[in-house]
Parts: structure tokens; sequence; C-alpha cells
């Protein structure tokens, strides 16, 4: 695809139950199309966010039977677009696996999928005496970098592997030209961390960086004696010289950039790093 093409980023701030996230995502899916983006993109975590490992396992789905994944393809049909889900916790069904994937989809406009990616770095960090995460108790890691064939070549992450910069040039010289970073970034580090390495990631590799996000913070319905989860927002559209194309606040909604393609050959044209790799000897 040659010509230049409107994406819309959905900033939700969902709760723990499935059952009330779906309305508001649909509505807001309803509102990018109609607004011209041939091409949608949701956050990670879009079906819910900040269970307990218990509830998880009573209310989570296997992809095939998933309600959320289900109601989004069909939408996608319907709108007759092209659909990143961020996203979904689901369960595996892997014999001897008892953790969930957390796993990212690319939706055609038919309504198939095209594309699967399952997060590959987990978020075990701790970020202060009372804030620290162990994602990898709860979410098996995938093995595998994907490049899907969308509307333009997408390379597929998932939130903390922003980290990881080897994962994006790695994505890039496979062919990508949009590098997708659905998230649900902390208050913490996204306050500090998220716009700085996501024009980092555009920077260095040329491409496009579309980072549809999770903000504000998030109810739990089901387990109201939980912590709530809070998340940075912000989601942002970054061109391949690294300037910020959108911004979607704190709040959410929907904002909508516009891709051409051009920029991309334009900003590898004037520095060719992807090309100018050399075998070293290690420290």
């Amino acid at each position: 695809m040659n010509q230049a093409l409107t994406a819309a980023l959905v900033q939700l701030s969902v709760s723990d139950d499935p059952a009330r996230n779906l309305p508001a995502t649909r509505a807001l899916l309803r509102q990018a199309a109609q607004g011209g983006a041939g091409w949608v993109l949701t956050p990670e975590a879009t079906n819910l966010l900040g269970a307990s490992r218990e509830r998880l396992d009573r209310i989570l789905h296997v992809e095939a039977e998933d309600p959320t994944l289900a109601a989004l393809r069909e939408d996608a049909r319907e709108l007759g677009i092209w659909l990143l889900i961020g996203s979904l916790s689901l369960k595996t069904g892997d014999p001897g696996e008892s953790r969930f994937a957390n796993r990212s989809f690319l939706i055609a406009p038919d309504g198939g999928i095209r594309a699967r990616y399952d997060k590959l770095h987990m978020f075990d960090v701790t970020v202060s005496e009372s804030e620290s995460y162990r994602e990898s108790a709860v979410f098996r890691p995938g093995d595998r970098a994907v490049l899907g064939r969308g509307p333009l070549p997408v390379g597929m992450t998932v939130c903390y592997d922003l980290r990881f910069p080897a994962l994006y040039r790695a994505l890039a010289q496979a062919g990508a030209q949009v590098l997708v970073v659905p998230a649900a970034f902390n208050d913490t580090t996204g306050a500090a961390h998220w716009e700085v390495l996501l024009r980092a990631r555009a920077i260095e590799t040329g491409c496009f960086v579309l980072a549809p996000a999770q903000c504000g913070t998030h109810p739990a319905h089901a387990e109201p004696d939980r912590r709530p989860r809070r998340s940075h927002g912000h989601s942002l559209a970054v061109g391949p010289w690294g300037e910020v194309l959108a911004d979607g606040g704190a709040e959410p909604g929907v904002t909508f950039v516009t891709l051409d393609p051009a920029a991309v050959l334009g900003a590898r044209s004037r520095i060719p790093s992807l090309t100018h790799d050399r075998n070293f000897a290690g420290p």
C-alpha cells in the first residue's frame, strides 16, 4: 500500500469485568470508523485489567470461545476496517500450563485473524517499595516475533516489550513500516519513560510507532477490596523521524493520525542505519 491511511488509537479505562468493558470498546470502534479511520487500534488488556488470578481462571476463555474477540471481529467485518486488538487475556489450552496468554490480534476487514502475537517480555519489576508487578506469575511469555501483513507491514509488540530495542530492529529489518505498542503503562514509569522510549524506537527504525494505551484508574467491580490499577494514558502516534504526531491525553477516547508510507522511505533514506549493522566481539 502506497497511499496515506487514516488510523485511530482507541484509549480505554477498562475494569475487571469483560462484559462491562465490551460495550464501551465497541462504541469507540464505531466512533473511529465514522471518523474515517481505515485502521483502528485498541490497547493492551482490551477485555479486562486488574483481576486476581483466581478470578481470571473462572472467567477467561480460550481464543475460540472468547466473547470479546468474537464481537470485535464482527465489528471489524461490519465496519470494513482493519483492527488491531492490542491484547486480550486468554486461557491457552496448553497442556500443563496454568498461566494465561497476553495475546494481540491483527483483524482484517473481513473479520479474519491475519496475525497473532503473544507478549514476549513479562513485566516483573519493583518500581518502589509499595509498587511491584510479577506478570510472569500469571501470564506465560510468547516465544516468537511477529510481522503482520496489514494495511502496512506491522511489527507487533505489547507494552513492556518497548524496553527491548533489539526486537524492534529485527521487526524493521524484516520489513515493518509500522511498529505497534499497545500498552497499560503504569503512572510512575509512564510519566518518566513512555514518550521518550516510543520516540526512540521510531528514530532507531525509521518506522511509524502507534501506541494505544489504557488510562486512569481501573474500576474493580468484582473484587472491590483489591488495590485499583492506574494507567498513564497518552496514546501516542510517532512519525518515522521521531516527531509526536498525536497524543490521546488522559481520558478515554479516539485519536486520529494520518500514516503516509513515503515518510518511512524518507526517514530511512536520510539515515539508513538499518543497513549499517556490523558484527563485533563481545565485551
